[in-house]
């Protein structure tokens, strides 16, 4: 067999177990070889194809009020979905990374600063922009509604506390965005005490108690909830009473941040389980 026929099956070979996007190295690199200036510039603009999507970010930030769970939106001032409720996003500039993009974003639209932010997922549906092919990054956060005074600003001319339980249409598809990092939440409140993020520093067991079922959507049995909760020794019992209710005043509680991250250290699981949910 001639030697060059079996160089070229040989290569033929190598190729054929390449994966496809090393084979478009291959293509690449063999091109820019065999061909001069017209070839990489028809190469840059096949490239370009791919460089024709935006990205943004969007942020669910979740507050609760002593009640009921609630999500922080805008009210969009341009298009598209001009004048619709929608979460706090925008898009993401060229030298940025995502992070830096979602709490900037945050700060410019709502006011709202120095927020922890959790990725949530990515949406990249082909047609969930009117303007072009746009993926956004979702963020979620938890919030004390009392430490933030959110303000209007960029694309938002309102911006508003909503019930995450009962939300009206929304721009886009922030509306499933929102239940996503809801979901989210409800199973990291199950195995991580971040719901003690939405609350005061000095609550009620009763406080406690409605925050869960506000995010569980679930009614949970006071009994075993208060004791399930105390036997886990996060609770600083503050040996204060509440002070100017109508009700009988209840005792007042802090969380143990530091005995958390210690009992954590020792292999300790913060475990709860939702109860009956509510009609």
């Amino acid at each position: 067999m001639p030697a060059g026929f079996l160089r070229e099956a040989g290569l033929f070979c190598v190729i054929s177990s390449l994966s496809s996007y090393e084979r478009l190295s291959l293509a690449i690199s063999n091109r820019q070889t065999n061909v001069g200036t017209n070839t990489k510039t028809q190469l840059h603009s096949t490239f370009d194809t791919y460089f024709r999507s935006a990205f943004t970010v969007d942020n669910v930030i979740f507050g609760f009020d002593g009640g009921d769970l609630k999500v922080l939106l805008i009210r969009r001032n341009e298009d598209p979905y001009n004048d619709y409720w929608a979460l706090p996003g925008y898009f993401v500039r060229e030298n940025e990374d995502l992070d830096a993009a979602a709490k900037r974003v945050l700060r410019e639209v709502t006011g709202l600063d120095n927020v922890w932010l959790e990725q949530v997922r990515s949406y990249g549906a082909v047609d969930r922009h009117a303007f072009g092919r746009v993926i956004t990054i979702a963020y979620y956060s938890l919030v004390k509604i009392a430490d933030f005074s959110p303000s209007p600003a960029g694309p938002a001319s309102e911006v508003k506390w909503h019930d995450a339980n009962d939300l009206e249409r929304l721009a886009f598809d922030h509306r499933q965005i929102i239940l996503d990092a809801l979901d989210r939440l409800k199973r990291s409140i199950r195995t991580r005490p971040v719901g003690f993020e939405l609350l005061p520093p000095e609550f009620t067991l009763t406080d406690l108690q409605q925050l869960y079922e506000a995010i569980w959507q679930t009614e949970l049995e006071k009994r075993n909830f208060r004791k399930k909760i105390l036997s886990m020794n996060l609770l600083v019992d503050l040996d204060r009473m509440q002070e100017g209710v109508a009700h009988r005043p209840a005792r007042l509680y802090s969380f143990d941040e530091g005995r958390y991250r210690e009992l954590t250290q020792e292999g300790f699981l913060f475990e709860m389980k939702e109860g009956k949910r509510k009609s």
